[in-house]
């Protein structure tokens, strides 16, 4: 079986609260902050999750 990673099921739920900004009602300054905050995060767990 394999383990469950919660480095990966973070980065999975950053993601999707990046497409979930995109798509919000709010100026698209707003929503391209949030986008990248949120992908930002989502690549940096990734990373620190592939390293272990």
């Amino acid at each position: 079986m394999h383990a469950l990673n919660p480095f990966k099921i973070r980065a999975t739920a950053h993601r999707a609260m990046a497409l979930a900004a995109l798509h919000a009602n709010s100026s698209l300054a707003t929503r391209l902050t949030r986008y990248n905050a949120h992908m930002a995060k989502a690549r940096a767990l990734e990373a620190a999750g592939g390293a272990q």
